[in-house]
């Protein structure tokens, strides 16, 4: 499938920061409000992006080991996040 000419093929490494801390900034405010407690929603919310992430990767082709951030690395990041809170929620 042809992309539009003037679609980026890679955005800068900062843009890509700033989505994730957007992303992550709605995904806690929208875990604070979860009925099932603030752990287990967040966590379920990360493993959602993490998904959508593999898969925004794999549908705009982004390389794995690229030299500038894409959504295979928020992936990774957002795949270390829930990691960490799924540890903090089972010693609690």
């Amino acid at each position: 499938m042809p992309q539009a000419p003037n679609m980026p093929r890679m955005l800068s490494s900062s843009r890509v920061i700033a989505r994730f801390a957007v992303r992550f900034v709605l995904l806690a405010g929208f875990a604070a409000f979860g009925s099932v407690g603030f752990g287990r929603s967040l966590s379920v919310l990360l493993w959602m992006s993490i998904i959508l992430c593999v898969l925004a990767g794999l549908v705009r082709r982004e390389p794995l080991f690229g030299t500038a951030l894409n959504h295979w690395d928020e992936g990774v990041a957002f795949g270390a996040l829930f990691a960490l809170i799924h540890i903090v929620s089972e010693l609690a």
